[in-house]
């Protein structure tokens, strides 16, 4: 039997260059990764945020990564797959999943599920130009799941390169639970290659969902990789004990603190986006509350540095 393909998908603040490389290290698979998103390419080359390791080949592999944007502006979406087919890629994704308000209220992200005709044209200016794979991430709608009827067609007559649909609406943002019979019934409606993501968070949810929409066979990994960054490990079959388990977690969690630190020169703002990966990796401990509030009042490098010691003594890894 063919492996499904497993994605990891982009989080704002968390899955940057760093924790990718960091994963990829320790941690196998996963054979897809996606650039949290971009914005704001302002220039025909050289924008300032397409400079960095973010982007940068020698810091990427760019046959498994996917950078992502989020944009309605046609213009703006083909001088990004520009610059990064002149770095190597070969795709670029859409984000028209973003569900929070700050974004959505702008008719980005999500917030452009309501209106097909904007979509449309979008698409058409896009397809006419561009020369990269192209591939979306989207919800079922905004304000309601019937919104994406009206998208079908549209995903249908463009030659996207994979279509991945978080099967909730942008109003819940990740609340509730993920409606995979909603999206088992767009299955046959859809002609273009189809990606599952949502509530994916172990084995057993894995295989639920995976009997549910077959044939679609690649998955997209969220949150629930966040809290056991074994997971896709599992799925494929490779089990750990618990004592491995957590020597390889410490290892991991030490090599990308370590490595957030060198980039960051040093600087203290690498605790906050420790703390985003924690407020997912708690969940993999005993008393996770008790390790969330250990991590949430860090206020110094020494400080988190102690107190991470003192997770792996003194509590247990149940991932």
């Amino acid at each position: 039997m063919n492996q499904p393909l497993l994605s990891l998908g982009p989080f704002q603040g968390i899955t940057d260059a760093p924790f990718r490389n960091v994963f990829k290290k320790h941690f196998s698979g996963i054979d897809k990764f996606y650039t949290p998103f971009f914005t704001g390419i302002h220039k025909e080359n050289h924008a300032k945020n397409l400079q960095g390791e973010e982007i940068d080949p020698r810091c990427n592999d760019v046959e498994t990564l996917t950078p992502q944007i989020l944009s309605t502006d046609a213009e703006e979406i083909l001088r990004f797959a520009k610059q990064c087919q002149q770095f190597g890629y070969k795709e670029i994704n859409l984000n028209m999943g973003c569900p929070f308000p700050r974004v959505a209220n702008k008719k980005r992200g999500c917030g452009l599920l309501p209106y097909p005709d904007k979509v449309e044209a979008l698409f058409e200016a896009i397809f006419e130009h561009i020369d990269i794979r192209f591939s979306v991430k989207c919800r079922l709608g905004y304000f309601s799941p019937e919104e994406i009827n009206a998208l079908i067609p549209i995903f249908n007559r463009f030659p996207l390169s994979e279509l991945i649909i978080h099967p909730r609406i942008g109003k819940q943002l990740y609340k509730g639970e993920a409606d995979v019979e909603c999206f088992k019934t767009l299955i046959p409606m859809i002609n273009v290659p189809l990606v599952y993501n949502g509530d994916i968070v172990s084995v057993d949810s894995f295989e639920r969902i995976h009997e549910a929409v077959r044939p679609v066979d690649q998955f997209m990994l969220g949150r629930g990789i966040l809290a056991n960054p074994f997971l896709a490990e599992e799925i494929r079959g490779n089990t750990r004990n618990m004592s491995e388990k957590a020597e390889r977690l410490h290892a991991y969690v030490i090599d990308l603190y370590e490595d957030r630190l060198h980039h960051a020169g040093g600087s203290p703002k690498v605790l906050g986006r420790m703390k985003e990966l924690w407020s997912y990796l708690m969940n993999g401990f005993d008393n996770s509350q008790d390790v969330w509030r250990k991590i949430k009042k860090i206020n110094s490098l020494k400080e988190y540095e102690e107190q991470v010691e003192l997770i792996f003594k003194h509590h247990e890894v149940i991932m």
